[in-house]
């Protein structure tokens, strides 16, 4: 953990070093023809799941608005390690991009003992994508329609209420056991190897609540197989305004999954402005965003480099909070 902590320092300077292109003039631009050969994004997760459509959305559009093919590359395996590990040894020429989930960034430092790729020093910031909260959902047969009174249901009979996660060490499995320590309450978790079990047994009634993300949960939430108690993020989600966050219970807790795009370190400064400046626009077209919404994930455009920095540095200090509070250790 000691190296995770000074990693934490190294984020500082790593994604605080970055010095806008703006303030260069055009005849200092380093890559003033960038991109003049096809550009990869390497998404560490398999062809067809999230991830890899959603940057494939975007390489479309990249490759339409820069004039040179954006081609992804998928490095699945080891819970996001081998497509991070590529990217972070990828020579920072502008060629080579990391289309980062928030487990490769800000997790996997918290969750393993040692990783063969430093999230903190090995990359710089290019651009925010999305996010995407979670849903707390219970069987209607639960009595209780927010987190609240769910709390004070397990206060008042405990031992009776299980959630279906994917895991004590994903995140499904850590949102859980932050809200029970806030809360002070001790529902079980019951770990599925595959979440679509756990959700049939949520429906059923055989476990009473479950977390998913807004797309896997909005079928169920329209049927009114699952009823929606509250969502991970700070704000509530568009289209489902009457659900609170767990913040408005709980202050503090706001956990989402996201995805950013980063470079590896040494990619000139310029590239990386003229590729967020690109994308800014992509996701800020209503078309995109719409896309984006219909996977449950919620753009506000790209930022900058250096916000994107920002929300990385937050988010890691976030992890190591949740981590610190639930006593989980690296492995």
């Amino acid at each position: 953990m000691r190296h995770y902590i000074y990693g934490l320092a190294l984020l500082g300077l790593a994604l605080t070093s970055y010095q806008p292109a703006g303030a260069q003039t055009a005849n200092q631009t380093a890559n003033p023809t960038w991109p003049d050969k096809p550009v990869r994004l390497i998404v560490s997760q398999a062809a067809g799941g999230t991830p890899d459509i959603i940057c494939r959305i975007l390489t479309d559009r990249l490759s339409q608005a820069l004039g040179q093919q954006f081609v992804v590359e998928n490095r699945p395996g080891a819970a996001n390690i081998i497509g991070a590990q590529t990217a972070a040894h990828a020579a920072g020429d502008g060629y080579t991009f990391f289309f980062a989930t928030a487990a490769a960034l800000v997790s996997n430092p918290y969750t393993f003992k040692t990783l063969p790729y430093d999230p903190a020093n090995d990359f710089v910031p290019v651009a925010m994508v999305a996010k995407n909260p979670f849903f707390m959902l219970a069987h209607p047969s639960v009595k209780a329609t927010t987190l609240t009174e769910l709390i004070a249901l397990e206060k008042a009979d405990p031992g009776k209420l299980t959630y279906a996660t994917d895991g004590p060490r994903n995140f499904s499995g850590i949102l859980a056991s932050w809200i029970n320590k806030l809360a002070g309450i001790n529902v079980l978790q019951v770990p599925y190897a595959t979440m679509p079990q756990g959700i049939q047994d949520a429906i059923a009634g055989r476990v009473q609540l479950v977390i998913l993300a807004p797309a896997s949960a909005a079928p169920f939430i329209a049927r009114g197989d699952l009823r929606p108690l509250a969502v991970s993020s700070a704000k509530r989600v568009p289209g489902y305004d009457k659900v609170p966050s767990i913040a408005e219970t709980l202050p503090g807790i706001e956990l989402t999954g996201w995805f950013a795009i980063v470079a590896p370190k040494g990619t000139p400064p310029d590239v990386i402005q003229k590729l967020n400046g690109a994308l800014d626009r992509i996701l800020k077209d209503p078309e995109i965003a719409q896309k984006l919404a219909g996977l449950g994930f919620y753009t506000e455009g790209a930022d900058t480099p250096e916000g994107t920095g920002r929300y990385i540095r937050a988010q890691l200090e976030t992890w190591g909070k949740v981590t610190r509070d639930i006593g989980m250790q690296p492995e």
